[in-house]
């Protein structure tokens, strides 16, 4: 669907820099990790049990068994410089 904006020009309809976010997501995804919870924690103080492959055997095994599963994304904080400014940014661990 094609909408317009007030200055005549076309616009998907979605704000600016979203596909952007979208992309990033998707790679993120890549790092996610996903496991059951140890038997004997609780969502108070999690405590990561047995890994799954994929999302989708997270939810079914989680499913079957009656409890949450967890996501784990693994990050390092590197420097970067933006614009002559260093910053920390979080740069993604790759799963080995």
């Amino acid at each position: 669907m094609e909408v317009k904006t007030a200055g005549g020009e076309p616009s998907s309809g979605t704000p600016e820099g979203a596909h952007a976010r979208r992309k990033k997501r998707v790679s993120e995804e890549g790092n996610l990790r996903y496991f059951l919870p140890r038997t004997g924690s609780s969502p108070a103080k999690p405590e990561l049990g047995q890994e799954m492959a994929s999302e989708g055997e997270a939810l079914i095994e989680a499913f079957k068994s009656g409890q949450p599963f967890y996501t784990l994304t693994a990050w390092k904080a590197v420097p970067e410089v933006n614009g002559g400014n260093p910053v920390i940014v979080r740069q993604a661990i790759a799963r080995t």
